[in-house]
């Protein structure tokens, strides 16, 4: 298997994992890679689900930014309203949650209900 076809099969599994926990009844949002430019971890396409209780799976960044999109897609799945988020070096708040590996990402947070995304 090349490294795409695993990275395909993990993003699969984590969309799974989103609409297995929605199914269940948990609260759920979808963090979604939407843009890049430079030396981003993770490519577009990539997602990171989180749960209520902030129980998470996935990647968006290979660590360097999941923290600050745990938190705001908690507020995503009390709200109920999508947002976009944006790190990078030439943005302050990059430097605060460690996306010291350069480029820029954005990211996309949507609550998820049963059935799909909102």
């Amino acid at each position: 298997m090349t490294d795409g076809m695993i990275d395909t099969m993990a993003q699969l599994d984590v969309l799974g994992t989103a609409e297995a926990w929605a199914h269940a009844g948990r609260k759920v949002a979808l963090a979604t890679v939407v843009e890049t430019w430079g030396s981003a971890p993770r490519p577009i396409g990539s997602h990171l689900v989180i749960d209520a209780d902030g129980n998470f799976e996935g990647s968006v960044s290979g660590g360097c930014v999941e923290g600050a999109v745990v938190s705001e897609a908690l507020d995503v799945i009390g709200s109920g309203k999508p947002t976009m988020l944006e790190f990078g070096v030439a943005d302050e708040t990059a430097w605060r949650v460690g996306l010291s590996c350069g480029g820029r990402i954005r990211v996309y947070v949507e609550p998820v209900v049963s059935g799909g995304a909102a």
